[in-house]
């Protein structure tokens, strides 16, 4: 691998696309690659085997493609399969950590919950989290399943009735105790940050770790020697396991420019989308 090869990213469908824009903002002049594993979501309620062999296909692919790093931009993929993924790729697999342990240490009310899925909840590297946090501190840390919504986000809906009603739902119990810190323990759920503000109020902070994420992606290439030339302008390849035609609108409205959203697996050269630097 050489400075000049990609990193790529993965996630069960578009909430990953949280986690690539903050890597971008890291990194402007890294060349990106996404998969959206559309075809196969949501991955909260599916198997940790499934999860894990998904993890290892699209891993392959993305190194296939050239990448020089690979984000695993899904929490229930990286409790099911981070680890395996470490010990049988050579190249950096950064995965996600839930801000647990910001979120505890911003709280004044001591009690701070966590929206997430199932998988996400009931995974070991969550467990271990919790528990060295736990250890640390004493703040009563809530955990909240939150299945459905991510198929709302899949479905583009960000704001409608059902997803204000479902997100309600989920955060009451939360609040009720005294939660003053809400974490968002799936990347999807960012595009839930305004109506998650609405319904529990100023007064409660929202944290998720896309912003540490791509910071950790900033330090393994760093230490590889791996980062990109600085001045140049990145640019961006989409792919989906899903009908691209389905999903093409949703990633473009989501990423906030246009996209080339190719299908799985692709000619490489397709799904290039060239994007200006900030």
């Amino acid at each position: 691998m050489t400075p000049k090869h990609p990193i790529g990213v993965f996630d069960s469908g578009v909430g990953g696309l949280t986690v690539l824009k903050e890597i971008r903002r890291e990194l402007p002049a890294e060349d990106l690659l996404y998969v959206a594993d559309s075809g196969h979501a949501p991955y909260g309620d599916k198997s940790p085997a499934l999860i894990e062999a998904r993890a290892v296909v699209l891993t392959e692919f993305l190194i296939g493609q050239g990448a020089k790093a690979v984000v695993v931009a899904c929490n229930t993929a990286t409790g099911a399969a981070a680890r395996l993924l470490r010990s049988r790729y050579p190249v950096p697999i950064i995965a996600m950590e839930p801000a647990v342990k910001p979120a505890v240490e911003l709280s004044r009310s001591g009690v701070i919950g966590v929206l997430a899925t199932r998988a996400t909840l009931a995974s070991h590297s969550f467990s271990v989290l919790l528990a060295r946090v736990s250890a640390e501190a004493r703040t009563q840390i809530l955990l909240q399943p939150c299945p459905g919504l991510v198929e709302r986000i899949e479905a583009g809906d960000l704001d409608g009735d059902y997803t204000r009603a479902l997100l309600a739902h989920y955060l009451r119990p939360v609040l009720e105790r005294g939660a003053d810190s809400i974490v968002l323990g799936c990347t999807h759920y960012p595009y839930l940050r305004s109506l998650i503000g609405e319904l529990a109020g100023p007064g409660v902070a929202v944290l998720d770790s896309g912003v540490a994420v791509a910071r950790q992606v900033r330090r393994r290439l760093e230490t590889s020697g791996l980062l990109a030339p600085a001045g140049r302008c990145g640019t961006e390849r989409f792919w989906t396991s899903a009908h691209p035609a389905a999903g093409w609108g949703l990633v473009s409205r989501l990423w906030e420019a246009p996209v080339t959203l190719a299908p799985l697996p692709d000619d490489p050269a397709e799904g290039r989308l060239p994007r200006g630097c900030t």
